[in-house]
């Protein structure tokens, strides 16, 4: 079996600063961590019958991970490719599962000090009139792919989030945002219970399999997409209103539509 894992850090484990995610300050200590939390679904994932994983490193520079930190079975995929599947980036319908490690709650959410979607310029985004998350479009984009997401770690709140859109999926919390802080799971925990929610899932996604079901993870795609931006500079919106499709409904709002899941991620690659 194969597994594809996006690997993010504002849902790490304690974190709660935006200087906590780059170099300088305690990066070192929480890529660490995010390192951890990683290889502990890897091997969690192997223990409940993975038999190869591709890590896409996908938070900022991309290249946080440790690789020597990651068993054998696991590969990552480093830095950006440059399309439209970002941080679902080397995912393809040979994979039977995906899963994603470290995501935080969306844009305009208060449920992580470090909310956001995709990227700091975005002040609110709906798809469907749904609060849009990461998760939300790499949920999607696994969906696209006929994969079901099978786990999830990172803050409360996008745990709750992935539950509404995927009622199957496991998840563990490792973060409680608090207005401007956060409360954090302790690390060797989180690590932990990763690894059992992991290797939980797996064998669960192995036992459907086995009993001829489909995956519960699966999710349905809607027909059509709506995917309303709120920019907190107005002239991002002015410029993204350019795009092919785009319509400017406010000073700071960009509305885009369309019946097919690559066409909102290609506006998304280029104007968010």
């Amino acid at each position: 079996m194969k597994l594809f894992i996006s690997a993010d850090i504002e849902g790490t484990a304690g974190i709660v600063n935006w200087n906590e995610t780059k170099p300088g300050d305690q990066y070192e200590y929480f890529s660490g961590q995010m390192t951890k939390e990683v290889a502990a679904a890897c091997r969690g994932a192997v223990a409940g019958g993975v038999s190869e994983i591709l890590v896409k490193d996908a938070h900022a520079s991309a290249r946080n991970l440790d690789p020597s930190a990651m068993p054998r079975e696991a590969r990552i995929l480093r830095d950006w490719t440059g399309g439209p599947a970002c941080m679902m980036a080397g995912m393809d319908t040979t994979f039977q599962a995906a899963a994603m490690t470290g995501y935080h709650t969306c844009a305009g959410s208060d449920g992580n000090p470090l909310a956001h979607t995709m990227n700091l310029g975005v002040e609110k985004a709906a798809l469907n009139d749904i609060p849009c998350s990461e998760f939300t479009l790499n949920a999607m984009y696994a969906a696209y792919q006929k994969i079901p997401v099978i786990f999830l770690s990172g803050d409360r709140m996008i745990c709750d989030m992935a539950e509404d859109l995927c009622p199957g999926i496991t998840t563990v919390a490792t973060i409680q945002g608090m207005n401007g802080g956060s409360i954090g799971m302790h690390p060797e925990e989180a690590a932990e219970r990763i690894y059992s929610g992991m290797e939980q899932a797996v064998k669960k996604l192995v036992k459907q399999a086995k009993a001829g079901k489909s995956s519960d993870c699966l999710i349905s795609l809607p027909e059509y997409f709506i995917l309303k931006v709120r920019y907190r500079d107005h002239k991002k919106a002015y410029t993204a209103s350019f795009y092919p499709g785009a319509v400017k409904t406010g000073p700071k709002t960009v509305v885009f539509e369309s019946d097919d899941f690559m066409n909102v991620l290609r506006f998304v690659m280029f104007c968010m």
